[in-house]
């Protein structure tokens, strides 16, 4: 259950969280941005579960699969459904994240084992997302979070809360969000209430007028002075732990290649006395028709690990 706890290397400000299979990114083209994008405005629905304000009135039935191949066998499946309610003026989204960490051999205190159990996450999500003047979008989203393990089930009620600006004309987008707003439940004991990992955030976006090419920043744990600490740390790899670039090249209107780096997971996943090759790096194609979607990323964790994710979004209109 590796990816249970995501970060888990990283010493965070506050203490840590539970419920950290939430920071892992559920659209293959948030992957291959570097996992944290909320300014990249696209026809992908699977987007708006990352910030709710990123839906639009285009992706009006518009249904979204992503399965991802994680390390140690485990699974997970996205889901997403969007329509638009030109009565409301409202974009509606609702979405499933679901994570299978496979069957786990139970044992008692001495280790003798008398079954198994299948530990699983998986969160609804509900989100609107409406538009105010012209360049501005706003959205918020609810969330029901369960984790099951075995005799330890945990659940909570979380809200997100996104803000976007989008200027076609001189190709920029800006995206603020307050992620996982809320409350646990029930914890895991039954004793006390544990944090959610709420991150606030804050990313740009900028198209070349005269060429097919578009940068991202991410400036992400706004919240948070020290993220991951270490001997070696000094004032400027703490400011970078924050930030993730991307870059995306537009080979016509049907074919996106997307490279991203997230410095804090390279942090985080980092071997001692190891080049560490691409890990922290991202990569992502994306092939899009006028009914159909295809997308592929693959994150790296280390120099001989990587995952993968595929998605696919159809029209149904």
């Amino acid at each position: 259950m590796g990816c249970l706890v995501y970060s888990a290397n990283a010493q965070y400000a506050g203490g840590n969280s539970v419920y950290n299979f939430l920071k892992l990114p559920a659209s293959p083209l948030n992957t291959a941005l570097g996992g944290e994008n909320i300014s990249v405005i696209s026809n992908d629905v699977t987007m708006g579960y990352q910030s709710p304000s990123l839906q639009r009135e285009e992706m009006d039935q518009q249904l979204g699969i992503v399965f991802t191949s994680l390390p140690g066998s485990i699974k997970n499946f996205h889901l997403t459904g969007s329509i638009y309610k030109a009565s409301w003026a409202t974009s509606l989204m609702a979405s499933v994240q679901y994570f299978s960490y496979g069957k786990i051999p139970q044992t008692d205190a001495a280790g003798n084992e008398y079954g198994s159990f299948n530990p699983r996450d998986y969160v609804l999500n509900i989100a609107a997302s409406r538009k105010y003047g012209q360049h501005w979008f706003y959205g918020a989203a609810i969330k029901f979070i369960q984790s099951n393990y075995g005799q330890y089930r945990s659940s909570a009620i979380a809200m997100d809360f996104g803000v976007n600006y989008a200027d076609s004309n001189r190709h920029w987008q800006a995206g603020l969000l307050l992620r996982n707003m809320g409350i646990q439940l029930r914890s895991y004991t039954g004793d006390g209430q544990d944090n959610l990992p709420f991150d606030l955030q804050l990313g740009i976006t900028k198209r070349l007028a005269r060429a097919p090419i578009q940068f991202s920043l991410t400036i992400h744990e706004l919240h948070s002075l020290i993220l991951y600490n270490a001997d070696s740390t000094g004032t400027f790899d703490h400011i970078m732990q924050h930030m993730v670039f991307a870059t995306q090249f537009f080979i016509g209107d049907k074919l996106e290649l997307t490279a991203g780096y997230n410095h804090l997971r390279r942090r985080e996943l980092s071997i001692a006395n190891s080049t560490n090759g691409l890990t922290g790096y991202s990569l992502g194609l994306g092939i899009l028709l006028s009914k159909l979607q295809l997308r592929y990323a693959r994150a790296y964790q280390s120099n001989s690990k990587a995952y993968n994710q595929f998605g696919l979004n159809i029209v149904l209109r």
